[in-house]
């Protein structure tokens, strides 16, 4: 008979056989020996280690060494680029008035403006972290800035830019802000999380420096109102690309949702101001941070009153903003730790701060002096970034 007694005919039999064969093949080559993946098997792991959507809700356990510094490269990098058409002021001053037709009030309006709504929206912005998930604020947060930027490459009026720095004052602080740290902490043991803090300031740093200098080679390819335009679309392009990986590697984390999140509660606001300790580091972050923003005034310091070349000023700021850091901020918190008092640390900085601004006053302004002014301020970055 052509059946056997299952009634299966020899012929498909075999061919059954040679099917199941070829599986265990297969199946071999995807886990690999001992059972570890495989090629196959770690080409789909790679893939789907990125690709979050639709994977549930997982903790920093569920996910591959490679996503979580993923989420971590991807959050660092974005908190150094979707701020950086705000305060393009700080390194490209002159071509950006130049551009925008505004004067120096009007230029300082604009950033007044957005610190306004940043300010406001800091508060309830940790409620909206807790609200909402990380991915969509992420997203969301990029996409909706990236807009904004697109509209501000139009160069439109003063007027209008006022509206433009508000607006992304809610899109980068009310809504992406949250994310900023929540992600890191997410994606990492509690007792990683200030290695991976340290790291994400380091790659932030590294990225507003390489974003700016590719901004420079922008501005010094193309002169006059199209550079500026070319330096916010670029910015606008990358900020929208963020939005789209956003969407698609952070997952949807368990517990990032706390439906009992208290809205703001003014009388534990006033408990906090209270204290001394919280009224005396406000006091001494408020003047750090003044001082800090009074360096960015040094970019035009050195065109009116030097003379200097633009390119050489432009690099300068690149410096004082982003490349100084990378060396003050380690330097300056060794010394804390050693001396054991930051409070003095701080003090020691804001006198380095004043001996510069006292030599800034005292320096023959004359173009041959270019050079050693552009030492000063970059000496001025040092302290003032550092306390």
């Amino acid at each position: 008979s052509s059946f056997a007694c299952d009634g299966v005919p020899p012929l498909e039999r075999q061919n059954a056989f040679q099917i199941d064969r070829l599986r265990g093949i297969v199946s071999r080559r995807a886990s690999g020996p001992a059972g570890r993946p495989g090629r196959i098997g770690e080409k789909g792991s790679f893939a789907m280690s990125l690709l979050a959507k639709g994977k549930g809700e997982v903790t920093y356990k569920d996910l591959t060494s490679l996503h979580k510094w993923a989420l971590v490269v991807l959050i660092s990098m974005g908190s150094s680029i979707i701020y950086a058409p705000m305060y393009l002021k700080n390194v490209f001053y002159d071509p950006l008035m130049q551009a925008l037709g505004c004067t120096n009030a009007d230029l300082g309006l604009m950033v007044s403006a957005y610190g306004i709504a940043a300010m406001i929206c800091y508060l309830p912005s940790g409620i909206v972290a807790d609200k909402f998930r990380m991915r969509t604020l992420a997203w969301v947060g990029f996409i909706a800035t990236a807009v904004l930027v697109f509209v501000y490459a139009m160069l439109p009026s003063v007027q209008i830019c006022l509206i433009l720095f508000v607006l992304m004052g809610v899109t980068s602080i009310l809504v992406w802000w949250g994310t900023r740290f929540k992600v890191i902490r997410l994606c990492c043991e509690e007792n990683e999380y200030a290695s991976k803090i340290g790291i994400s300031y380091s790659i932030y740093g590294v990225t507003g420096l390489v974003i700016g200098l590719i901004n420079a080679g922008i501005i010094a390819a193309i002169s006059g109102s199209a550079g500026v335009q070319a330096m916010l679309i670029f910015l606008g392009v990358v900020i929208a690309v963020l939005g789209v990986v956003s969407f698609f590697i952070i997952p949807d984390f368990k517990g990032e949702i706390n439906k009992d999140a208290k809205l703001f509660s003014v009388k534990e606001a006033i408990q906090a101001i209270k204290h001394p300790g919280v009224i005396w580091a406000c006091v001494a972050y408020f003047a750090c941070y003044a001082v800090y923003q009074g360096a960015t005034y040094t970019t035009p310091y050195l065109t009116q009153c030097f003379n200097a070349d633009g390119n050489l000023v432009n690099i300068v700021g690149l410096i004082r903003t982003y490349g100084i850091g990378l060396i003050a901020g380690p330097i300056v918190g060794f010394i804390a730790t050693k001396i054991k008092s930051p409070s003095k640390t701080i003090l020691g900085g804001f006198i380095l701060s004043i001996a510069v601004l006292v030599g800034f006053i005292l320096f023959p302004q004359d173009p041959s002096g270019a050079m050693v002014a552009s030492i000063l301020v970059v000496v001025f970055g040092f302290t003032t970034y550092g306390a």
